[in-house]
C-alpha cells in the first residue's frame, strides 16, 4: 500500500507497461506513485561502488575522454544520507528521502534551469535541473538499499532555437519497482497537462544523456569546442542516443565542420527516423549547400510527422515566407504558437506575416506579446521592431 501523498505530491494509478501520466506546473518535486507493492532490491554501499566502478571502466573502454559517473556520491554525501534517512524503516525510506532532499530545513534542493550538475555538484549548490536532481536522487536511493533506476520521459524534450538550428535537452526521472507498476519521481517544471510515456533506461544511457545535456549547454554558451567534446563522448557512450547525434551535428555545423555535421544528422535519423530536430537541421544545412529539393522534402517530412516541436513549424513557416506563401506561413506559425505558447519566437514570426498583409495593429499586439515573453529581446523580435518602424 502506497502512503498518502505529501504536500506537493501527486498519486496516479496505472496498469500500463509504459504508464501515461498527467503533468502540471510545480516549483518543486512531483511524485507520481503507481499503486503497487514497491519492489526493493539490495544495493548496499559496496554493491553501489562496484556498479559505479564497473560503469567507469566501461566508459574508459569506450574511449570517453572525460570519463565520470554523474550519479556517484562522495563520502560526505553518503554519510549525510545515512544520518538523514538511514534509521527510517525500510518501507518508509523512499518518502523520507524525498522529504530530506526537498525540505528547506534539510538539503532543500531547488529547481533551477541551466547547467546539468553531477550528484556532487547538486549536493554542494542545492540547485538542480531535472536530470541533475535525478542523478543525485538515484545515487542516494541506492546508498539506502533502494532499487532506483533511471526513466526517460518520452515526448517531453526541451526544444530551443539557436539561430536557424534546433537544440534538444531530454527529460529524465527516477523510477522504482517493476515496469508494469512503477513509482515515478519527477523533479522540475511542466508546461501543460498532456500525457506522456515513461521507459526505464540503463545507467549507461542516463550517463550519455548527462553528457549530451552538458554539450547542449556549452553549445548555447557558444563554447563550440567544449560542446563537440561533450557530445562526441555522449555518442561514444550510447551510439543509439539520437538526440545526442542531432546536437553533435549542431555543434559541428556551428564550428564549420559541415561534412561531419551532415553525417551526424543522418546518423540521428538512422537511430530515430522521426526526430524532427534532425530533419529540420539537416534541411537547413542542405539548403545552405544548394540542395534545395532534398531540403524541402525533409521539411515536408517533419511536418507530416505532426511532431510537437514548435520550432519545426517555425522553420516550415520561414520556408513558406521566403517564397511568399503567406497563408501557408501563417498556418505554420500559428501551429508553433499553439505548441509553444510561452515562446516569443512564434508570436514575433506571426506578427511579421500579419504586417506583410497590412494588419499593423495585430502585428503590434503580437510584438508586445513576444516582448513580454522575452524581455531581453531576440533576433525575431528585433526584426519585427525594424519592420514596424520602416512601415
Amino acid at each position: 500500500m502506497v502512503p498518502a501523498p505529501m504536500e506537493g505530491v501527486t498519486v496516479v494509478t496505472s496498469g500500463d507497461s509504459e504508464p501515461r501520466i498527467g503533468r502540471r506546473w510545480l516549483n518543486r518535486l512531483v511524485v507520481a506513485a503507481f499503486l503497487a507493492a514497491l519492489a526493493l532490491a539490495c544495493v548496499s554501499t559496496g554493491v553501489r561502488e562496484t556498479g559505479e566502478n564497473a560503469l567507469l571502466r566501461e566508459l574508459e573502454h569506450r574511449e570517453v575522454r572525460n570519463a565520470l559517473v554523474p550519479f556517484a556520491l562522495n563520502d560526505q554525501m553518503a554519510a549525510w544520507v545515512h544520518e538523514a534517512v538511514g534509521a527510517t524503516e525500510r518501507d518508509k525510506r523512499l518518502d523520507r528521502l524525498i522529504e530530506a532532499v526537498t525540505e528547506t530545513s534539510m538539503l532543500g534542493v531547488e529547481y533551477k534551469a541551466g547547467r546539468t550538475g553531477s550528484a556532487v555538484e547538486v549536493f554542494e549548490t542545492r540547485t538542480a535541473n531535472c536530470l541533475a536532481f535525478t542523478q543525485m536522487f538515484v545515487g542516494m536511493a541506492r546508498e539506502l538499499d533502494l532499487a532506483a533506476y533511471f526513466v526517460e520521459v518520452s515526448h517531453v524534450e526541451n526544444f530551443e532555437r539557436e539561430g536557424d538550428l534546433i537544440v534538444i535537452s531530454d527529460h529524465v526521472a527516477v523510477g522504482f519497482g517493476p515496469r508494469h507498476a512503477m513509482r515515478l519521481i519527477d523533479f522540475g517544471l511542466r508546461e501543460d497537462e498532456r500525457g506522456f510515456r515513461v521507459t526505464p533506461i540503463s545507467d549507461l544511457t542516463a550517463t550519455a544523456l548527462y553528457y549530451s545535456n552538458r554539450g547542449a549547454e556549452a553549445l548555447r554558451a557558444n563554447r563550440l569546442d567544449e560542446a563537440v567534446a561533450w557530445l562526441e563522448d555522449a555518442v561514444r557512450i550510447d551510439p543509439e542516443l539520437a538526440s545526442a547525434w542531432a546536437n553533435l551535428g549542431v555543434a559541428q555545423r556551428r564550428s564549420g565542420r559541415t561534412v561531419q555535421a551532415e553525417r551526424s544528422y543522418r546518423q540521428a535519423l538512422v537511430v530515430d527516423p522521426g526526430l524532427s530536430s534532425a530533419l529540420v537541421n539537416l534541411a537547413v544545412l542542405l539548403r545552405l549547400n544548394g540542395r534545395t529539393e532534398e531540403a524541402d522534402d525533409l521539411l515536408l517530412m517533419a511536418d507530416a510527422r505532426r511532431n510537437r516541436n514548435p520550432f519545426t513549424y517555425i522553420a516550415l513557416g520561414d520556408l513558406s515566407l521566403r517564397y511568399g506563401r503567406l497563408d501557408e506561413a501563417e498556418r505554420f506559425y500559428s501551429r508553433a504558437r499553439r505548441l509553444g505558447p510561452d515562446e516569443a519566437a512564434p508570436a514575433a514570426a506571426l506578427g511579421e506575416v500579419l504586417l506583410r498583409r497590412g494588419e499593423r495593429k495585430a502585428a503590434e499586439k503580437l510584438l508586445r506579446r513576444a516582448q513580454r515573453l522575452e524581455p531581453d529581446g531576440d533576433r525575431r523580435i528585433d526584426r519585427l521592431v525594424r519592420l514596424l518602424a520602416a512601415s
